[in-house]
Parts: C-alpha cells; sequence; structure tokens
C-alpha cells in the first residue's frame, strides 16, 4: 500500500470514529445546533431545493422510486436513505452513487471543525446534526439540480427541518418513536406536519387523525395540499408489482410488496409538486422507466446465496410487520418450493431493539400464512439499544404458538444465526430465509451477503 493509500484510510477513518463518538450526545431534537452549524459552513442548504420528506413507513422507498424516475429524466439529484445498513458513505447519495471516501473524510473534518467552533454557546451537535450538514455541504459543493432528503424522527425538531426545499411531504403516519413524539397518531402527525412551511407545496399518503392534523396546518399556512391515496393494485411477481396510476396508466414497480402501491403514488405526486413549484419535470417516459428500475436495499431485497432465496426487510415496527407479513404471503408462491403443501417452512432470523413495541412485531408476523410452522432464530446486535436474544426468543416462545410457530431459538451472535438459517437442510429441500425487525441485523446481513464495490470502505482501524 502506497503512503497515500495510508494517510486516506487514516483519515477516513478518524471520520468514522468521529462520528461513531457523537453517538454520546444521543438523541437531542431541536434545531438551534444544526442552524448553527451550517451558519459555519456558510449556509449551504440555501443552494438548492427540492423535496423535504416525513413519516412513519415509506420515505425511504418514496426516496427511491422519485430518485430513480429523476434520475431517468436527466436530472441530477442528492439523496439521503437513512440508516445506513454497511458504511456512513450511503447516507450521501448523488446520481444514485454513495460519496466517495476521501471526499466524505475531508467533509466529515470540515464539519468537526465547525462544531467545534459552536460547541460553547450551542453545544455539542450530534451525530445526526453532524450527518446532516456534512450532506448539505456536499450537495452545495456539487451544484445538484435538487435534493431529496428524509427526515430522521418527527418533523419538527429533527435536524434536517433547517432545510426547507419548497415540497413537503408527509408519507403516513402511524405510532412508532413515542418516547420522543407522543403517544397518539395526532400528536405524532402535528411532529410531522410541521415540516409544511407556508409557500411550499405539500403532499401527503396520510389517513384518518393524521391526515386531519396534515389538512390543518396546510390550510392554516395556505398550502396547496394533495392528499393520495394508494394506487390501484393489478398483481405482482418475484420482483415487484404493477399498479395503475390517473395520469400515468399500468406501470411497473421494481419494489417488492403491496404497501409499495401506496409509496409509488406519494412520489408520483411528488414528482407533479416538484414540477408545479419549477423545481423539476419528469416526463411519463422518464416515470415508468424509473419506477421500474427502483432499489431500495434492505427492504423486501431478494438475494440469492448458494442457490437459496434470502429476503432482507428491516421491518421494526407494527406497522412494517404487518406490511412484511402481507409481502411474504405474496411472495411465497414464487419463492423456493413454492406453495406446495410439502414446501419448506421459512427460517426467520430477527432481531429488535429494547425500545421497539417488539410484541406488536411478533403478532404481526405471526399472522401470516407463509410464517406459519416456520423456524424462528432470534439474535442480537452490539448496540447498547438491542433486546437480548434470549428476551426476544421468551417473546416469541410466548406468542406464536398459536401461528404453529415452535422451533425458536436464540443465537447471540448475528453471523453465527446467519450461518445457521442457511446451513442445507437435514430433508435436503431448504426453505427461503427472511432476514427482519432491525436494519441493524439486516445491515449485518447485508455486509456478509452482498459484495457491493461502491461500499467498500478504506481500513478504519488505521491510528
Amino acid at each position: 500500500m502506497t503512503g497515500s493509500g495510508e494517510a486516506a484510510n487514516r483519515d477516513y477513518g478518524r471520520a468514522v470514529r468521529a462520528l461513531q463518538a457523537r453517538g454520546r450526545f444521543g438523541i437531542r431534537l431541536g434545531l438551534g445546533r444544526t442552524r448553527a452549524l451550517l451558519r459555519e459552513l456558510g449556509d449551504p442548504q440555501l443552494a438548492f431545493r427540492g423535496a423535504l420528506v416525513a413519516g412513519t413507513n415509506g420515505k425511504g422507498s418514496v426516496l427511491a422510486l422519485a430518485g430513480s424516475a429523476l434520475r431517468a429524466a436527466g436530472h441530477r439529484v442528492g439523496e439521503t436513505p437513512k440508516p445506513h445498513l454497511v458504511s456512513y458513505r450511503e447516507r450521501l447519495v448523488i446520481d444514485g452513487q454513495p460519496v466517495d471516501p476521501a471526499t466524505f473524510s475531508r467533509l466529515v473534518a470540515a464539519a468537526l471543525t465547525a462544531a467545534d467552533r459552536i460547541a460553547r454557546r450551542h453545544g455539542d451537535p450530534t451525530e445526526f446534526e453532524l450527518l446532516t450538514a456534512v450532506i448539505f455541504r456536499w450537495f452545495a459543493e456539487e451544484g445538484i439540480d435538487l435534493a431529496l432528503v428524509e427526515v430522521g424522527l418527527g418533523g419538527r425538531l429533527d435536524a434536517t427541518h433547517t432545510w426547507d426545499g419548497g415540497v413537503a411531504v408527509i408519507t403516513n403516519v402511524a405510532l412508532d418513536h413515542m418516547e420522543w413524539l407522543g403517544d397518539t397518531v395526532t400528536a405524532i402527525a402535528r411532529e410531522k406536519a410541521a415540516i409544511i412551511e407556508r409557500d411550499d407545496l405539500a403532499v401527503t399518503g396520510a389517513d384518518g387523525d393524521g391526515l386531519a392534523v396534515v389538512r390543518r396546518r396546510a390550510r392554516r399556512l395556505d398550502v396547496p395540499l394533495r392528499e393520495v391515496a394508494p394506487a390501484t393494485l393489478l398483481g405482482w411477481d418475484r420482483d415487484g408489482i404493477e399498479v395503475m396510476l390517473p395520469g400515468l396508466g399500468r406501470a411497473r414497480v421494481g419494489l417488492r410488496g403491496r404497501h409499495q402501491a401506496a409509496n409509488v403514488a406519494v412520489a408520483d405526486a411528488v414528482l407533479d409538486a416538484l414540477h408545479e413549484a419549477g423545481i423539476a419535470s419528469t416526463d411519463m417516459a422518464a416515470r415508468r422507466a424509473g419506477y421500474a428500475t427502483a432499489t431500495w436495499p434492505g427492504r423486501l431485497e431478494l438475494l440469492q446465496v448458494a442457490d437459496r432465496d434470502v429476503l432482507l426487510d428491516g421491518a421494526h415496527n407494527p406497522a412494517g410487520a404487518a406490511a412484511l407479513a402481507q409481502a411474504l404471503d405474496d411472495l411465497r408462491p414464487f419463492l423456493e418450493g413454492g406453495s406446495a403443501p410439502d414446501a419448506a417452512p421459512l427460517t426467520l432470523v430477527i432481531a429488535s431493539m429494547a425500545d421497539k413495541d417488539t410484541d406488536g412485531v411478533i403478532r404481526a408476523l405471526a399472522a401470516s400464512r407463509a410464517v406459519a410452522g416456520a423456524s424462528v432464530i432470534c439474535t442480537s446486535l452490539n448496540v447498547p439499544r438491542a433486546l437480548p436474544a434470549a428476551a426476544l426468543a421468551a417473546r416469541w416462545t410466548a406468542l406464536g404458538g398459536a401461528a404453529g410457530i415452535h422451533d425458536v431459538r436464540a443465537i447471540a451472535d448475528p453471523g453465527a444465526a446467519l450461518d445457521t438459517a442457511l446451513r442445507p437442510a437435514p430433508s435436503g429441500r431448504p426453505g427461503p430465509v427472511v432476514v427482519a425487525g432491525s436494519l441493524y441485523l439486516v445491515g449485518e446481513a447485508r455486509r456478509r451477503l452482498v459484495d457491493d464495490p461502491r461500499l467498500r470502505d478504506p481500513e478504519k482501524d488505521a491510528p
């Protein structure tokens, strides 16, 4: 390795360790620190427009679908998928490509210097606040045409809300992050709807109490609001769904799961709003091509591993688990063994954070016909919030019996859990493997099972 290569490794290692160290500040909602940090960096968020996307579920899918269509139309679009699965660099994407390691290291170093300057007056920025500033600085430097920015937590006090791109999106509202956002859909919706600012155009796929709150916010600020119903679902197969969209007609969606009918409808309305706002236009041909080729790693992502079907999905709350359960029922005929009576059962590898509604996730997954009789391997991750594997297995044992789930094991090490799930079956008829329950677990599985050259990080253990 050359000296310059060693230096690059050291720079990248320092950048990653510095970000990880910011985790000690935890989650501290508020905009003051991020605004001060951005001022120190020259207010880069003022250099571009686009859409800010909030919601309980579906944010990443909407970004993936809208971003794919915008790229197909020739636009240079910045995206902020989160959380990352393998590398921090996944969170900074332009034209579908993550930021390179050297640029990432440089941007983090500049943001850390700015963070030191504001710390005495405003406090130390958190990991997410620092990353938000890094993203906005890179987008401004690169002169992107527009940005699609995913809100981190809630909306009102999330660091991304220091930016107003002109289009505000709330995909849907359900119960999640209740310790931060409130214990009712109405309270959570207020936090999310707060990203709607005066002079914006707004889009929502919310319904019920959540929609009522979004409507009130838009009405109070005299903001035009597009209320979007799910696209008509025409069918599905192993690799995606077919829908009917108003104004577009029949369209292929390259993301799996019937819930994507709701997300593609929101994405299509976002593209309409971006056009109306004078930010970016996307014709019908680009929309068709973009929706058909959209990808979203770790979300109903189907891999072939030594001739085994392995489905990765980060469903971590009851609403996400219910969507996964429905998708498993729909996909089972297209996976190994099909829906034959003697088909080998699924093997589910699952982990959870201790602060999640674990019982709600278990009940939602156990309601799936495809999960009936599954082998469940409970594991854990080396993060402070992780639920121990044995505790998770105890909940599956208590709640899964009614669904015919009696083979429940706890294997604390996620690598060993994955190896066990992928081990050849004694019957010679292995069933599909589903990895779910935590995006941390999905990231660990993807790191082991997918070699993506774009995400090969420099060695991070250099001093």
